[in-house]
Formats: C-alpha cells, structure tokens, sequence
C-alpha cells in the first residue's frame, strides 16, 4: 500500500516539512520528522490599511474592488492567460451557493462531538475542556460562559503566494487554540494560559489603544483579536457601547513557532470568543477577513490564508482558497490520506525578525511588481500608486509571454529583471522616487527598508508565478484519472519543486529543513518539502533525524509527540456553550 506522510511549514528560522513516500509492506510507521515552511514572508499588500492611494488597498472589511485599474489588469490576466493561475484573484459570481457561503455563520455549539469526532480524540478533549476550566477558576474564582477554538494549519501547497493574491490549498489539523472567557467587572483585559511559562497579561479594555510591539508580549495576540471585533464592528455601524472587560485562559496544541500557524490561530479564537461574549455573530468569510487585518496589530503582515482555513475549514477536505473576495473550495483528497506533521526543532518567530524574513519578501515582491510595471510600459507614477502585488501585473506579464510564445509570466521575468540582487539606488533610479516614499504610511516596511542591504526581485518574483501554478497543478492531480502511483509521482514532483523554489528563490528554508529534507529523500521519499503535506511514510529518515536530536538533548524521547504527528483535515472554529 502507498502511502502519503506531509508536514506543515514554519516561517523564518523553525520549520515543519511535508513528505511523499511510499511504504511497501502498508504497515503505519510514523516516527518524527521536520516540517519546515522557510523563512517569512507572508506580509502586507501594501503599506498600511490607511494609506491613501489611487488603488485602495483591499481591507478584511472589502469584497471587491473598486479601482477600475486593478479591475482592469486583471481582466487582461484573465483574458491573457488559459493557466489556472491566471483567474485565482477573480471576483467570484454572485451565485446562489455563494450568497450561501458567505451567509454561513461561525458556529456555536453545545457538544464537543462535532468538533473533535468520536474515541480517544473526543475522550481527550472533553479530558482538556474540564482542565482549562478547573485553570480558569484557580485563576478568577468562577467558571468560563463559554469557549471558543480555531485549529492551526497545514499548507499542502502555494508557500508564501497568498499576500500576492494568489490562491493557495490548506488544510486544517487537529492541533488548536482554545479560549475560555467571560464578562469581567472593572476596566482590564486580562488573559492567562494553562501554561505556567507563559505570565498573566493585563490590558485596558480600550480597543482604541496601539499593540506596543517593540514590547512583545505573548497576550498581544488576543488583543489583536480585541480591537479587530470593535474596529470591524464600527465599519459596520454596529454600537457595542463600553468596552468590555474580560477575563480569558488560553490553552494551546498548536506549537509554537512552528509554522502551522498558531498566532493565527490565537487571533481567530480570541476573536471568535469575543464575538460570543457580546451575542454577536457574523459570516465566516468576514471573520476570516477582519481576523487577518486584526494580526497586523503584531507587526506583521499576513495574507489571509491562515485566518480563512481557521475558520471555514470542513473536516474531511482540504481547500483551495482564493481571495478578493475570500473564497473557499473543497478539495477531497485521496481516501486513506493521513497527514504527518513534523517539527525540524528550530523555532521561528515571526513577530520578531518580521523586518528581515517575513516583511521583507513582501517589500520585495512589490518592488519586482512595480519594476516589472515599469519595464512593461506603465507610466512610473501609476506604478507606484497602483501596483500592490505581483498578481496586479500578472495580465502584462502574459502579454509580454505572449509575444515570445508562452503563457507562462515567469518568462517577462527572465526576460526583464537581472538576477543579480537590486541595490536601493538600482530601484530609484528605475522608479525616479526614494524607497522611504514609495512605502510612506507603511511603518512595517519602513523597517524593512531601513535593514535591508538589497532586494533579490529575479528570485522573489519567480517563485511566486511557479508556485501559483504548482496549486492548481496539485489540486488537478489529487482529482484526475490518474492511477494512485501516477498521482503519488505527480505530487511528490511538485512537492520537491516546491520546496526548491522556497529554499533557493524565495530562501525561506533553514539548515535543519535541508538536513530533513535530504534525509526523506535519501530514504525513499517520493517527496520532501519544507512545508505541506503528503501520504505515506519516512519511517527510517525521520527516526535517525529525531534520535540525533534526541542524543544530543535537544529534545527528549518523551516529548517526540508534541513535535510529530497525524492529522486528516479537520473542522474550523466555533463558538462552544458547554
């Protein structure tokens, strides 16, 4: 029997990795091993939410938009090029089952069992719930009104693509978030974690007051989660009259800095529980939307894949989101598919080196889409004010592909931009404007700019185009006529592409990944990446990277499962009155 065995992704320095392999004799051997998502690069689509600029920025509150230009360019993408990738940005139609996704509702439940099935998985989680709420009343002397979770992620393909609006295909795992609250007298928000090792957090209750991030505290994330319910609720004209004071325990499976996306998954929980406190209750799609400009309070800036699995994930299926407007379609994988998730052990975190990893690969994918814009004929001005992202001049790059045979925008790359990294000067002299103006408004890439020594805009913009077509390469795969070996050989191709292109174009690998990664190859892997997910087993690779690590104290033998396990694509968030 042929199996799959993948790994989620970390960011920056920590990493989880994704393996395909096959296992001959069908036996289930799964021991630890690696995930790994490369470095960081998940950040704004340009500057600051309140930027003023001819082309908006597009905001969790937006569901489409409104600068005919951005229409404009992506209506020629669309019309340019017969790739899958070249309509992941378009406006879905308002159809009947769309007005019916985007009225679907967060929701609240009264049992565990939708949630977390049936067996052991149930009998430990009903064990956990009565555990956070004997914390919660050590800590305050009463009892929570309610929970809320929100499960981490895996992204089985399309690394770092979503802030440049192309689509991507996660699935949801079984490792979450859980916040357990209620209404609170006095004028603080105070949060707690099951988790000795992580102090008491206090805040006002004043959503109007800033995140201080130069102080990063790890309460900060469900503050984001805060201000996000009031500020989305405001949009809405929705009067929530005084703030309310909290009282909040936090427990958390998801590990962290591991690339599966916890901090996402603290603010979607946080949020979600805030929203039952105040009987409020609101569409998953602009949940999923508020909840990723909420995190930006943190410093950094995602681009909604995170938030839009945690919350509209179904069990059993893994989902090729698009966005602008948020959209997500069910992917069922193959029966049988188990997922294995695996730490590499070195820690990312992404709050913290945001201006050199995860910032900075946004910064520089909006330079290559403005230089490109240039290069292509856009006047410089309207460049600047206009191009956010590399999907904004997709539609002129497959023109340009066009005229010299292919479809493929990855050649106006090759074609036009050096491989040599770009100094400051190099962009200024191309855009005829400083850098500190291009990004003015924009604190977070302000500091990229300010630390950065230059910009590798030929690697950051090809990995983006190859990686948008390696989704819809994958998703057409798990659902052809292929035989299982065929798709297995086809997915484990893509994969290690994949992981390529992260390590070497976009740099977001590090040397544990790799060390993973060559040993899953090296022992039968079909394969290997530094984050996603596969079917099967790397019994023999995983055991010797772990017990390397075990020798040497890293870790300990008993704890190899917090750091390595199975997971199907499981639920999304909800709202728990138990």
């Amino acid at each position: 029997m042929v199996r799959l065995t993948g790994g989620p992704n970390c960011t920056g320095d920590k990493r989880l990795q994704v393996i395909i392999t096959g296992s001959p004799d069908g036996t289930e051997r799964i021991y630890n091993k690696p995930r790994a998502r490369g470095s960081q690069a998940q950040e704004e689509r340009e500057g600051s939410p309140s930027q003023s600029q001819s082309r908006r920025v597009i905001t969790p509150y937006d569901t489409e938009d409104t600068e005919p230009e951005a229409k404009s360019v992506r209506s020629a993408r669309v019309a340019a090029s017969r790739q899958p990738s070249s309509n992941c940005m378009a406006a879905v139609p308002a159809s009947a089952p769309a007005a019916a996704e985007a009225a679907e509702l967060v929701p609240t439940l009264s049992s565990l069992e939708p949630v977390y099935g049936a067996g052991a998985q149930l009998d430990e989680s009903r064990l956990r719930f009565a555990r956070l709420g004997d914390r919660f009343h050590a800590v305050y002397g009463a009892r929570p009104a309610l929970f809320a979770r929100s499960p981490g992620r895996v992204n089985l393909i399309g690394e770092h693509i979503d802030y440049e609006g192309y689509s991507v295909l996660p699935m949801a795992i079984r490792q979450d978030m859980i916040v357990a609250i209620r209404r609170a007298n006095g004028a603080q928000v105070r949060v707690a974690n099951v988790d000795d090792k992580y102090p008491l957090c206090v805040y006002p209750a004043d959503p109007d007051k800033e995140i201080d991030v130069k102080n990063h505290k790890w309460g900060h994330y469900f503050m984001c989660g805060y201000k996000g319910v009031y500020e989305y609720c405001r949009s809405k004209g929705i009067d929530l009259g005084k703030p309310v004071a909290l009282d909040v325990v936090v427990d958390g499976t998801v590990p962290q800095g591991s690339g599966l996306s916890s901090s996402a998954a603290f603010v979607c929980s946080a949020t979600i529980a805030i929203m039952g406190i105040l009987d409020k209750n609101f569409p998953k799609k602009e949940v999923a939307q508020f909840t990723c400009l909420s995190e930006r309070h943190i410093g950094t800036q995602s681009g909604g894949m995170d938030q839009a699995i945690s919350i509209m994930a179904k069990p059993g299926f893994a989902e090729l989101i698009d966005f602008n407007p948020i959209h997500a379609t069910d992917v069922q994988l193959p029966s049988g598919g188990t997922f294995v998730i695996a730490h590499c052990l070195a820690e990312s975190k992404k709050a913290e080196t945001a201006a050199t990893n995860y910032n900075n690969r946004v910064v520089e994918c909006r330079l290559a889409a403005i230089v490109l814009a240039i290069k292509l004929g856009m006047d410089r001005k309207k460049a600047i004010s206009s191009v956010t992202t590399l999907s904004d001049v997709e539609g002129l790059c497959v023109s340009f592909a066009g005229r010299e045979g292919s479809s493929d925008p990855a050649v106006a790359v090759k074609k036009l931009l050096h491989e040599d990294p770009y100094t400051a000067g190099e962009i200024e002299k191309i855009t005829g404007e400083g850098l500190t103006s291009v990004f003015q408004g924009s604190q977070t890439s302000l500091d990229v700019i300010k630390a950065a020594k230059h910009y590798k805009l030929f690697q950051r913009a090809t990995h983006v185009y190859s990686e948008a077509r390696r989704v819809y390469a994958f998703r057409d795969t798990v659902s052809s006529k292929l035989s299982e070996e065929g798709k297995l050989k086809k997915l484990g191709d893509l994969m290690n592409e994949s992981h390529y292109s992260c390590s070497v174009l976009y740099e977001c690998s590090c040397p544990e990944l790799e060390e993973l990664v060559k040993v899953c190859r090296d022992n039968g892997a079909l394969g290997a990446r530094l984050t996603g997910a596969g079917w099967g087993g790397c019994a023999v690779a995983l055991e010797m990277y772990y017990k390397s690590r075990i020798d040497r104290g890293v870790i300990k033998q008993g704890d190899v499962g917090l750091y390595v396990f199975a997971s199907k694509p499981s639920s999304g968030a909800a709202i728990l009155r138990l």
